[in-house]
């Protein structure tokens, strides 16, 4: 009898070990978490048919009016011509937008990162990167790394500056808004109040006209002012980076947008593959090197 009761204790345990062996085997299983395997959930959310743009199947993508050289064509950003359309064009592609998805609107340089909803999917309108700006937006990643500089007419006072010193009694002039305007306030310190422009045309009718000294935008649109819009005008020279990490432009979104981390991912992807490059080679590469104002 004693026997008998522990062969029957046996056999129950043995059933019920087979009973949650196949309760575990068809129990769901807990979900791939993001960015376990390259084909998980974090690619998926970067798919087109997945992206929560401004409307659907398209690609909304903001910049300023009139669109400058070198970073658009012929003032038209929808040609897919000068660094920033070529960018965004290549931006569109990574994300799975053809060509006529991209549909783009005309933002002021700074209602772009200035609080409240946007209108756009991201703008692309050489805005650097602060601390400052992404309280009240997001920016992907860095496009391209930039540097500040100072055009004068030819012959004038400014023209010839060797340093930062030699700037501090000038007038000096830059768009409002802008890294420009910074570099002259926080860098150069002059003498004289700066004169604040809503546009960079405002600030080189203002050089030609005499009524400042020199001004101050970055390296690639001197270099096209001076070449093509202000010939009599030239480099004087430009910033060092401040402290210690290149000024950057990023691609604008608003606050908390959905498409932040796949616009960043789409803009690091064309990094690493060495497209940015190749677009900055094709269309920045008169920017050539200009001397250093310390």
């Amino acid at each position: 009898m004693h026997l008998a009761q522990r062969a029957l204790r046996r056999a129950a345990s043995a059933a019920t070990v087979a009973l949650l062996s196949v309760a575990v085997a068809c129990a769901p299983q807990p979900e791939e978490k993001a960015g376990d395997k390259a084909t998980g959930s974090a690619s998926k959310t970067c798919a087109k048919a997945e992206l929560s743009t401004e409307t659907a199947g398209k690609l909304t993508v903001a910049t300023d009016e009139p669109a400058y050289e070198p970073w658009f064509k012929d003032g038209k950003p929808a040609n897919g011509e000068g660094f920033e359309s070529a960018v965004a064009y290549a931006v569109a592609r990574q994300l799975g937008f053809a060509e006529g998805d991209v549909v783009w609107q005309t933002v002021p340089f700074n209602k772009a990162f200035a609080p409240g909803e946007k209108t756009f999917d991201f703008d692309i309108n050489q805005v650097s990167i602060s601390a400052e700006r992404r309280k009240a937006v997001d920016f992907s990643s860095g496009y391209y790394d930039v540097r500040q500089a100072v055009i004068a007419l030819k012959g004038s006072k400014a023209a010839k500056a060797k340093s930062l010193a030699d700037l501090k009694g000038v007038k000096l002039g830059a768009q409002v808004g802008t890294t420009s305007l910074d570099y002259i306030d926080d860098v150069v310190k002059p003498a004289r109040q700066p004169a604040a422009y809503a546009k960079n045309d405002q600030a080189k009718s203002a050089l030609k006209n005499g009524q400042v000294d020199a001004i101050v935008t970055d390296l690639p649109t001197a270099f096209y002012i001076t070449a093509a819009e202000v010939t009599d005008a030239k480099i004087v020279g430009q910033f060092e980076n401040q402290g210690g990490t290149p000024e950057q432009f990023g691609l604008v979104l608003d606050k908390g947008s959905a498409l932040t981390s796949c616009v960043t991912g789409a803009v690091d992807a064309l990094r690493e593959d060495g497209t940015l490059a190749r677009i900055e080679k094709q269309w920045l590469s008169d920017a050539v090197d200009a001397p250093v104002l310390k």
